[in-house]
C-alpha cells in the first residue's frame, strides 16, 4: 500500500501543482465534485471587475468594438479548438449545452431521412433534446444504453447524440470507433474537454457540443460552444436563426441571409459577462500540458481506488480501471449513496450523488493534490466505520444534489 510520505512527495514532484494556486479553493474545503463546477480561477474576479467597471461602465456601447466583445464568441471558441484538436474557425461559443445541441442535430437530421437516437441512460437532457427533435421531424426515435450504442447506430439512423464521458460512472466511448460507423453524431463533451485528451480531427468527429462550467471553469451557468467541421459548415442550417447568425447583421434585414463558416451556428446577442469569464478558464486549460493532465488523472484514479477498495470495501466501483476506458471522475454505488454524500459534504469534502445510488468525485489534475485523495479517503472512511451517513438530515438532500 502507498504510504502518505510517498504521496507528498507525488506533490511535491508534480509539474502541475503551481496551477493550484491560481484557483480560490476554501482551505477547509477538500473539492471533489464531480465535476458540476469547477472552482473560481483567480484572475476570473479582476477580469469581470474590468468587464463590468470599465468596459460597460466606461466604455459603455464603445467595447463592442474597442474591448473586441463582437469577436468574443468566435476568438474563445478558436481557444477551445486548440483544447480538443480542431481547427481555427471550427468553435464557437453560444447558448446553453442543450440549445447548441439542439441546433446541431435539427441540422445533422435535416440530410437524410431516418431515426434518431439517443443514449437512455447518460445525461438526460441530451435525451429530451434528441426526443424533441424527433417528434419535430416526425422521426422515429430510440433511446438505448450505453453499452448497446455500438449496435444501435445502424444505416436506419439519420442522426445521433453520444456523450463520450458518461456523466455518472465515467465509463468513456470509443470515439474514432463509434464514428466510424458512418452514422452521424453530435458528440457531447461536457466530460471531456479539460479531463481527457482529444483530437477531434485525428477521430473523424464532424459535429460536437460541449460546456463550459465544468473542467474549463468558466463559472456557473457558463456559455457553451458548438465544433463543426469546416466542410459541413456550408450545409449546416440553424433551426434557430436569429440576428447575430446574420450574414450582415447590422445592415437589419428581415430577410434572413446566413453568415459564413461556423458564425451561421450563432443566434442572438452574446452573453458578454458569461463569455469574459469562460475565456480566463480556457486560457488556464491552455497553459497546461494536456499529457501531463491526462498522467495525473489516471494516478489520482489509481490512488483513490485503491485507498476505498483497501478502507471501504462496501462501496462498489464502478468506474473503468483502464485510463483509456474512462474520464476524470471515479463513481461507487451504495444504496444510501445520497446520504454518504451528504455526510461527507458535513465534513468538507464535496462530492456529489447521481441517481440512484452513485456517489461521484471529480479527479481534476490542475487543482487536486494527491494529498488531498489521501485525506479524503481518510474521511470517507471514518464516515463509512462511524454510520456518520446514518443521520436522518443525510437522508434527503436540496434541490441540486
Amino acid at each position: 500500500m502507498t504510504t502518505l510520505d510517498e504521496v507528498r512527495d507525488w506533490d511535491t514532484a508534480d509539474p502541475l501543482a503551481g496551477f493550484r494556486d491560481r484557483f480560490a479553493l476554501p482551505d477547509d474545503i477538500i473539492y471533489l465534485n464531480g465535476n458540476s463546477l469547477g472552482p473560481l480561477p483567480r484572475a476570473t474576479v479582476q477580469r469581470m471587475r474590468d468587464t463590468v467597471e470599465r468596459d460597460w461602465g466606461e466604455g459603455l456601447i464603445r467595447s463592442w468594438n474597442e474591448r473586441d466583445w463582437v469577436g468574443a464568441p468566435q476568438r474563445i471558441g478558436d481557444k477551445i479548438a486548440r483544447l480538443i484538436g480542431a481547427s481555427p474557425g471550427e468553435v464557437v461559443v453560444a447558448d446553453s449545452t442543450s440549445v447548441c445541441l439542439f441546433k446541431l442535430l435539427m441540422a445533422a437530421a435535416a440530410w437524410r431521412e431516418g431515426a434518431i437516437l439517443a443514449e437512455s441512460d447518460n445525461f438526460p437532457t441530451d435525451a429530451h433534446v434528441a426526443g424533441r427533435v424527433a417528434e419535430l421531424l416526425g422521426r422515429e426515435f430510440r433511446c438505448v444504453p450505453h453499452d448497446r450504442v455500438a449496435d444501435a447506430l445502424a444505416p436506419d439512423v439519420a442522426a445521433a447524440v453520444i456523450t463520450q464521458v458518461h456523466y455518472r460512472t465515467a465509463h468513456r466511448h470509443d470515439m474514432r470507433a463509434l464514428t466510424a460507423k458512418g452514422v452521424r453524431i453530435v458528440w457531447d463533451l461536457s466530460h471531456s474537454i479539460g479531463a481527457i485528451p482529444l483530437d477531434l480531427a485525428r477521430d473523424g468527429v464532424e459535429l460536437a457540443v460541449g460546456c463550459g462550467y465544468k473542467f474549463l471553469n468558466g463559472g456557473p451557468g457558463a456559455p457553451a460552444y458548438i465544433y463543426a467541421a469546416k466542410e459541413l459548415q456550408p450545409r449546416l442550417h440553424s433551426p434557430i436563426t436569429g440576428w447575430w447568425g446574420h450574414a450582415a447583421p447590422f445592415d437589419f434585414s428581415t430577410r434572413f441571409e446566413s453568415a459564413e463558416g461556423i458564425t451561421r451556428l450563432l443566434s442572438g446577442t452574446p452573453a458578454v459577462l458569461g463569455l469574459m469569464a469562460l475565456e480566463v478558464g480556457v486560457d488556464l486549460m491552455l497553459e497546461a500540458d494536456q499529457a501531463q493532465l491526462a498522467a495525473k488523472s489516471a494516478r489520482l484514479h489509481d490512488l483513490f481506488a485503491a485507498r476505498i477498495a483497501a478502507l471501504c470495501p462496501e462501496l462498489r466501483g464502478v468506474t473503468p480501471a483502464e485510463p483509456t476506458a474512462r474520464g476524470s471522475h471515479i463513481a461507487f454505488a451504495h444504496p444510501y449513496a445520497r446520504a454518504i454524500v451528504g455526510a461527507l459534504i458535513a465534513r468538507g469534502v464535496i462530492g456529489d450523488f447521481r441517481t440512484p445510488d452513485i456517489a461521484r468525485f471529480a479527479l481534476t489534475p490542475l487543482t487536486l493534490r494527491y494529498e488531498d485523495v489521501w485525506k479524503a479517503t481518510e474521511i470517507i472512511a471514518e464516515v463509512m466505520a462511524s454510520g456518520q451517513w446514518q443521520d436522518p438530515r443525510f437522508a434527503s438532500g436540496g434541490m441540486v444534489p
